[in-house]
């Protein structure tokens, strides 16, 4: 018996993949993908080569943006 796997909502990660990011965000993957190669963005979160964006400090992070 195959069971599904329950999908956290992504008001309740801790992180977020590039992806669910811009989805939550309405940002594009290409303008979040460029903001992760920038040196000191308070939100990303390196595990190995692989980026994430901290949750609560991108959206502090775009509350804070007349721009971006």
């Amino acid at each position: 018996m195959v069971t599904e796997i329950e999908q956290v909502p992504i008001p309740q990660k801790l992180t977020l993949t590039i992806r669910e990011a811009a989805e939550y965000s309405n940002i594009g993957i290409n303008k979040i993908d460029s903001m992760l190669r920038t040196p000191n963005y308070p939100f990303v979160l390196y595990v190995g080569a692989k980026k994430l964006v901290k949750r609560q400090e991108f959206e502090e992070f775009i509350r804070m943006q007349v721009a971006i």
